[in-house]
């Protein structure tokens, strides 16, 4: 069984870092608003197409966990 130490550890990222998280609910300015806007945008038409693109040829099961996530009506 994992110790809260552990599952400390093993949290990561999904698309924002805490501090894009932060920046983006304006607790750091306009600029810092703006700059982590344009990071996580890059990442989705970048990065996040690439994954989609992986997991649609090698892992359709996990992209439709992904699209069950992100497409949520609720």
């Amino acid at each position: 069984m994992a110790t809260g130490k552990q599952r400390r550890m093993a949290k990561t990222r999904a698309l924002l870092t805490e501090t894009e998280r932060e920046q983006i609910a304006g607790d750091h300015g306009r600029d810092r608003r703006y700059q982590a806007t344009s990071r996580v945008r890059r990442r989705i038409d970048e990065e996040l197409t690439e994954d989609i693109e992986i997991l649609e040829e090698h892992h359709p099961e996990l992209l439709e966990e992904l699209r069950e996530v992100v497409c949520d009506a609720e």
